[in-house]
């Protein structure tokens, strides 16, 4: 049997696969470049209200973390906000299914509380909160959500919100205060989305 000289086959590739694979390898360093970007952003993300205590007309809790609606009734008895919504509230749920501490609240009136039943998504919770907040008429509001959600949180709110009305961060860490990797990673991907077309790019650090 004659030897084959492997050194001498050659594989041809049609000229339009390769282009595919070029520009498929061009787009994972495009999407793992981003994703760097958004993780930095996401876990270097700063909270002002730790620093400096804010007062505003309302503040707006996203559900969806531990110990945001406690924030939210703390801001209200401290007189501190006039008004809290709560955003991304279930269709049935009751302030007491939500708010379980409600009764050690005392001071605190039913009236300044609004519970947003209509939005699933951080989006949503920014579109449904801006006809509330022009009806109670608030110049300013604090954000509260979690720590790690606060950068994709603001710079969606940012961006639909008008820039007449000032929004101040409040972040909430709850069990403890330096999030897992996996968990950093999955809120980047997620601020990776909604950068393609949620954010204002104009409001977004340089990193």
């Amino acid at each position: 049997m004659r030897d084959i000289k492997w050194s001498s086959l050659s594989v041809s590739f049609p000229i339009w696969l390769k282009w595919i694979s070029a520009g498929f390898l061009l787009g994972m360093i495009f999407v793992g470049f981003r994703f760097s970007i958004e993780y930095h952003r996401v876990i270097a993300g700063d909270v002002e209200s730790w620093t400096r205590p804010q007062r505003a007309d309302c503040a707006i809790v996203l559900t969806g973390g531990s110990g945001r609606v406690r924030e939210g009734f703390d801001l209200l008895s401290q007189r501190m906000i006039d008004y809290v919504i709560i955003s991304g509230v279930h269709p049935h749920a009751q302030l007491r299914e939500i708010f379980p501490q409600w009764p050690f609240y005392s001071s605190v009136s039913e009236k300044r509380i609004v519970l947003e039943r209509h939005s699933e998504t951080t989006y949503g919770n920014a579109q449904q909160a801006l006809p509330i907040v022009e009806t109670l008429k608030c110049r300013d509001i604090v954000l509260v959500t979690s720590k790690l959600h606060m950068y994709r949180a603001y710079q969606v709110f940012r961006a639909i919100f008008p820039k007449s009305i000032a929004i101040y961060k409040r972040g909430v860490v709850w069990a403890r205060a330096t999030p897992s990797f996996g968990e950093s990673a999955i809120e980047s991907v997620k601020s990776l989305f909604y950068s393609l077309w949620a954010y204002d790019e104009r409001l977004v650090p340089v990193p």
